[in-house]
């Protein structure tokens, strides 16, 4: 690289007083659950950008630097009145004209641009590199984006028209988004449903995308069987041992692989528990995990904490933390952007218009990433690669993440850094090559 991220310097910043520890009694989740708000929103995701040396809060942008790249975050205004969508900037101080396009950072359903502060540092040492900008953005409606009335017109039985307009509420933002920035071409990088609407967006705006990265994307698959199991977000732990030396790196996806990763996944779902099939029932018929938890009021915090000290033991303490008080905020927050769940995906949880049957239309490419124990159906990313190569589109690719779960980028952020730079830099072919021989 041409030039270091320098130390961190958040001992300069103003105090940020540190997250509660994870509430495990009724007082503390009550005391949790008072204290949640957009100030406290706003505190929670800072805590988590200040890991980054680079970053610059707002009341600090006038401070010199000598970092290839600076980071804020900002609140981008759309066209509708109090309509905003969350960002975080990360652009190059040494700006090439030659600089590849812009990569754009997408989180997946209900979460928000803070769950990728373990890949921020690799891309923004890219960024500074090539001299081009990195961007996450909250999706309109989730994240601490705002949080606007989401309603379908369309009736029920009409399936195109309620899929329409749920898409079309994030990506025609997006869009707008893009506008606003004056960005000509971006490399989207999504994650599960954010990902689906990376796909949805590149079908609809094509000439502003210049590759799609899709980290476990949601919604490929249309076999009504397939063996997603979106209950396993609730309940699966997180894999430490992305830790273990020796086991980071991807590897190029084949059929055994594949397999390997079905079989588990069939093999958890004939194990599914009764209040585990609840869960997938709920889910699937449209049901907000996150207004559930709002409904139970004070006992919310304590229902969030279960969730962040299983799925995210593979963190330190402190981080897991921190991600507990940006979750719980994201979560106590206005319901929005979260109710186009059932208009996206039907029952058994596959896409009422499989990203599978509609990718091909595509001519850029795609590279399709799970994890080795993601509980994303990765049988629908194999056949988009083949539906892709028939229509002529030789330049799609598909990876597994050793020691990940859905959460690829978080589980294993080693391997999935290395595989986004090197997707980014438009070297992933010579890497995929080398992963293949390693499958």
């Amino acid at each position: 690289m041409s030039a270091s991220i320098p130390a961190s310097t958040s001992s300069t910043f103003l105090p940020l007083p540190p997250a509660k520890d994870i509430p495990v009694t009724f007082t503390a989740s009550l005391k949790s659950w008072w204290a949640a708000g957009d100030k406290q929103g706003t505190a929670s995701e800072e805590r988590l950008l200040r890991r980054l040396p680079f970053f610059r809060p707002e009341q600090m942008t006038s401070l010199t630097n000598d970092s290839p790249v600076i980071a804020h975050r900002e609140r981008v205004q759309l066209a509708a009145p109090k309509h905003f969508l969350n960002t975080l900037s990360i652009k190059s101080t040494n700006p090439s004209p030659t600089a590849p396009p812009p990569a754009v950072v997408l989180h997946g359903y209900g979460a928000g641009l803070g769950f990728f502060f373990r890949n921020f540092p690799a891309l923004a040492q890219w960024a500074g590199h090539r001299g081009t900008d990195v961007f996450a953005v909250d999706w309109l409606g989730m994240g601490r984006s705002a949080r606007v009335p989401f309603t379908i017109k369309a009736k029920r039985d009409d399936i195109s028209g309620r899929v329409n307009e749920a898409e079309s509420f994030f990506v025609d933002s997006l869009e707008e988004w893009r506008a606003k920035m004056g960005l000509e071409k971006m490399t989207l990088i999504g994650h599960s449903l954010g990902a689906y609407f990376s796909v949805a967006y590149a079908l609809r705006y094509p000439t502003r995308v210049h590759k799609l990265i899709l980290l476990s994307p949601a919604g490929v698959p249309h076999d009504p069987n397939n063996l997603t199991m979106p209950s396993r977000e609730l309940t699966d732990e997180g894999d430490s041992r992305s830790t273990i030396s020796g086991s980071h790196s991807a590897v190029a996806a084949s059929t055994a692989g594949i397999n390997q990763i079905r079989e588990e996944q069939k093999a958890i779902k004939e194990k599914e528990s009764r209040s585990r099939r609840l869960l997938t029932y709920l889910w699937e018929e449209g049901w907000s995990p996150f207004q559930v938890v709002r409904s139970t009021l004070f006992w919310g915090p304590m229902l969030v904490g279960k969730y962040s000290s299983r799925r995210f033991s593979g963190l330190t303490e402190d981080e897991t933390r921190d991600m507990h008080d940006y979750i719980l905020n994201i979560t106590l927050a206005k319901g929005s952007g979260e109710y186009c769940i059932s208009h996206i995906l039907a029952p058994y949880a596959h896409a009422r218009r499989p990203l599978v049957d509609r990718i091909a239309a595509l001519k850029i490419p795609i590279t399709f990433i799970y994890g080795e124990h993601d509980w994303m159906d990765p049988q629908g990313g194999l056949q988009s690669l083949e539906n892709l190569r028939e229509a002529g589109n030789y330049h799609s690719r598909m990876y597994n993440i050793p020691n990940a779960g859905h959460h690829v980028y978080l589980d294993n952020p080693t391997a999935v850094n290395e595989l986004l730079v090197a997707e980014l830099d438009d070297v992933g072919e010579q890497l995929y090559l080398f992963a293949a021989s390693r499958s």
